[in-house]
């Protein structure tokens, strides 16, 4: 009888996780394993919590080395005139934890990952390294249920925009190094960020302007403080390159209006000389060789 009353509770639990799974696997776009899937979200404090169950790490370490490999041939290939220096710093801007938690933000993983009750108790669903170790072990499940073509797939729907945002920055392939290097360019003075913060401590919210010149030129949030900065700083660096590419198509524009007045100028005095010739050739008197 006990077990009668207790098997609708594990069948909805079952059906629950079932749900939860198609959901993320709809995000996807693959359809895996049902083991593997759950061992790609074990976080280990849930493992440890339960009687040290498998944990997603090993899949994670797997992830790492299919997610660079695929970042690392899509730069190779994409940029073929990078030396070897700038394509490790391109590859470092894009796998890192920060923008695999973006990534991770972005499908919503956290609500999928099985958390113990201290990491969840700490706003573990999210931060930042349990989101990225988390999406490498997922794709790294995808690499063993679907193979490198697949994951390769999964790489490319993920992370292919940022790989194009971040070929938009500055050698220091940062969005606060980048800022410093165009406020050079335009002669407006180092940035200076001005953070706030909210939240109880496990969930701060972290809020930064990039100020320059005493201009507020963009603002960001984040759960760090670096997080918000960067964010701040790409904000900026969007909205002071955005005003110097309009004055430079405003001087573009203005150098060819004066290129087409100063032809049209060139074209009038020269109507102008051949009027004036034409007129003396016309006065010219003739003169009649004929003899009587």
């Amino acid at each position: 009888m006990s077990d009668a009353k207790a098997d609708p509770t594990a069948k909805k639990k079952a059906d629950n996780t079932a749900s939860s799974h198609t959901l993320l696997e709809g995000r996807l776009g693959y359809k895996l394993e049902s083991a593997l899937l759950v061992r790609a979200l074990t976080h280990r404090s849930y493992a440890y919590e339960n009687g040290g169950l498998p944990t997603n790490e090993r899949l994670e370490f797997l992830g790492d080395s299919v997610l660079g490999l695929v970042v690392t041939d899509t730069l190779y290939r994409t940029h073929p005139d990078l030396p070897e220096g700038q394509l490790a710093k391109l590859r470092a801007a894009v796998v890192n934890s920060r923008a695999l938690a973006e990534v991770g933000r972005g499908l919503e993983l956290g609500s999928f990952i099985r958390l113990g009750r201290g990491e969840e108790g700490t706003g573990g669903r999210d931060k930042a390294s349990i989101l990225a170790d988390t999406l490498e072990a997922v794709i790294g499940a995808v690499y063993l249920d679907q193979g490198l073509e697949a994951a390769g797939e999964l790489v490319h729907r993920l992370f292919d925009p940022l790989i194009e945002k971040s070929s938009n920055l500055g050698a220091g392939l940062d969005w606060k190094t980048s800022l410093q290097e165009l406020t050079a360019t335009e002669g407006l003075g180092v940035p200076e960020y001005l953070v706030s913060e909210t939240g109880p401590d496990h969930e701060k919210v972290f809020t930064a302007a990039a100020r320059v010149g005493g201009v507020s030129y963009g603002t960001g949030t984040g759960r760090s403080k670096k997080e918000a900065e960067q964010q701040a700083a790409e904000s900026a660096w969007r909205a002071i390159h955005s005003a110097a590419d309009e004055r430079a198509k405003s001087a573009q524009a203005a150098a060819k209006a004066a290129q087409a007045a100063e032809k049209a100028a060139r074209a009038a005095q020269q109507a102008a000389q051949d009027i004036e010739e034409t007129a003396d050739v016309s006065s010219t008197p003739t003169t009649d060789t004929a003899t009587a």
